[in-house]
């Protein structure tokens, strides 16, 4: 599940003690295990090794550039969704022929961008993007490659924020309306129907939606795939982690001695999923990022402050909704360990941040064991949706990151200083 662990009192990442880091790197830090991101993508990969695919790390959960280059060299490819994610695969070193690109509000710029770059397919989210692909293609005088995105009408039962396979959701092309959409699409020169795509949603930890949604399109997959020659179908991304341990304790490697929490493995999904895509005789495009680097990150944070009321526990950290935001934007859960293990009962307590939000919480009425000013605590989980989501909010710098490898870790995001937030700002002449 990953390399987090204890090491007598001590918290480690892989073979290095987060202490250590924390007295070098300072608070706020996020800590990511190369091991924990190679085990998950090797795992999901292994496990469709009889299928002809390509695992695509959507990088909008963690667009840092050693985690990107880490999946890079292990053959991964890449979902991206703008022309800044595009960059930053060059940047890291991927390869942008093994690219998809979605997304539902394409500029031209963009498109053009890719087509340069010579990008695998992009997702096509409407018939007015794929007039504009067109037409960008023919200026250039390409045949752009596209996959319409198959919106099946499946929910995933996930949060509300983060379902996109319904007839609610901004995405995608309705079932009903996509045979009409490749017909039409077949007529535009400059375009090449390379595949099809879908997606239902995020953080799913039941196999039956992805079963369900791949059991109602392949029978249309399979009817325009004779009829346009496609190359693949991508089914998406969305395959869930675990948060939350089954009993609040402070064992972190719980899912070892317990059964309580069900966990879909890549087994699971494979299991399922192969005997019913095979048939179809097309290259498979899956487009993770949670699963992949969800676990293999933390957030460690200082508490400052312990403020006890007549009905609260509050301890107050140095990290906020503007390093971590899943919790205020969502209400997730993340396990909170102590960074040096302690003992003891445990007391019901809000870790709360310093920003002025009511919403600036990571946990409320959570048993902790007792903690004091300068200790620290590590919120587990924290490899998805969390640095990228980061912002300046309250004129607070963006956290440092750290990758570990072994025993040899590296900064691999300095920690924004405060003159950086405003650099780009400049005052207009008549306040000169």
């Amino acid at each position: 599940m990953h390399d987090f662990h204890y090491s007598g009192s001590e918290l480690f990442c892989e073979a290095v003690a987060i202490r250590s880091l924390v007295e070098k790197y300072g608070t706020p830090l996020y800590v990511y295990s190369q091991s924990t991101l190679t085990d998950h993508f090797q795992k999901l990969d292994r496990s469709l090794s009889t299928l002809d695919h390509m695992v695509c790390y959507a990088m909008k959960a963690n667009s840092n550039q050693a985690v990107m280059r880490t999946l890079a060299d292990l053959g991964a490819g890449f979902d991206v969704v703008s022309e800044g994610e595009l960059r930053r695969v060059i940047a890291a070193g991927g390869d942008p022929r093994k690219c998809v690109f979605a997304g539902v509000g394409k500029t031209e710029a963009e498109i053009e961008f890719a087509l340069k770059h010579g990008i695998y397919s992009f997702n096509v989210e409407s018939e007015p993007e794929l007039a504009r692909i067109n037409a960008v293609a023919a200026r250039m005088k390409k045949r752009a490659p596209v996959a319409v995105r198959v919106n099946p009408n499946v929910d995933a039962g996930t949060h509300a924020k983060i379902t996109t396979g319904t007839y609610e959701n901004k995405f995608g092309i309705a079932y009903e309306k996509v045979e009409g959409v490749y017909s039409r699409a077949s007529k535009l020169k400059n375009i090449n129907l390379r595949g099809i795509q879908m997606h239902i949603g995020s953080q799913l930890t039941d196999v039956k939606p992805f079963e369900r949604a791949v059991a109602k399109i392949a029978p249309l997959v399979s009817k325009l795939a004779s009829r346009y020659g496609f190359e693949f179908i991508s089914i998406g991304g969305g395959i869930g982690i675990v948060y939350e341990p089954a009993l609040e304790s402070g064992e972190i490697n719980w899912w070892k001695t317990t059964a309580a929490r069900k966990i879909l493995t890549p087994s699971v999904y494979a299991t399922t999923l192969v005997p019913m895509l095979q048939p179809l005789g097309l290259r498979v495009l899956l487009e993770p990022g949670r699963f992949i680097v969800g676990n293999a990150g933390i957030l460690v944070t200082r508490v400052e402050y312990v403020k006890r009321t007549g009905r609260k526990n509050f301890v107050i950290v140095d990290a906020a909704m503007n390093d971590l935001i899943r919790p205020a934007f969502y209400d997730s859960y993340h396990q909170i360990v102590p960074v040096a293990a302690k003992g003891g009962a445990r007391i019901p307590s809000d870790v709360v941040g310093p920003i002025c939000e009511s919403g600036d919480y990571f946990a409320k009425d959570r048993p902790l064991p007792k903690v004091g000013e300068g200790d620290c605590l590590a919120l587990l989980s924290a490899g998805a949706y969390g640095s990228v989501m980061g912002s300046n909010y309250n004129t607070r710098g963006l956290a440092a990151e750290v990758l570990v490898h072994g025993k040899q870790s590296a900064l691999v995001r300095r920690r924004q200083s405060l003159d950086d937030i405003w650099k780009l700002e400049s005052l207009p002449e008549w306040f000169r």
